[in-house]
């Protein structure tokens, strides 16, 4: 496990920080109104097409290496960026916790998908 990378003001980013983050980048410039659950779930998969956009023609081989040229590196860091941004936006909205929600979800696979 890696240490959590600083902010903008030098202490380590978390999930919640960056929630706050969003919802002040969007407060500023009134979007707020157009951050449905609709239209958050419409703007993800959005971003997770674009981000399936970089790959889409690429062999096994090539896409294991994408991120050695960088250029490409960018737009792949730009649109994970994206969807997880689009993600944090929507928990929010809905009140998900999404690590939460994720640590019930890895908990409920190893139970369906039991290790050898």
């Amino acid at each position: 496990m890696t240490e959590p990378l600083p902010g903008p003001q030098g202490a380590p980013l978390d999930v919640a920080g960056l929630q706050r983050r969003l919802a002040r980048f969007a407060a500023a410039r009134d979007w707020q109104q157009f951050h449905t659950p609709k239209n958050l779930v419409a703007a993800l998969s959005v971003e997770a097409s674009e981000l399936v956009e970089i790959f889409q023609w690429l062999t096994p081989e090539q896409s294991a290496r994408v991120m050695d040229d960088p250029d490409t590196a960018h737009r792949v860091r730009d649109e994970v960026a994206d969807v997880l941004a689009y993600l944090l936006q929507l928990c929010e909205v809905l009140g998900v916790d999404a690590l939460a929600a994720l640590d019930a979800k890895i908990d409920r696979n190893e139970h369906r998908f039991p290790a050898p």
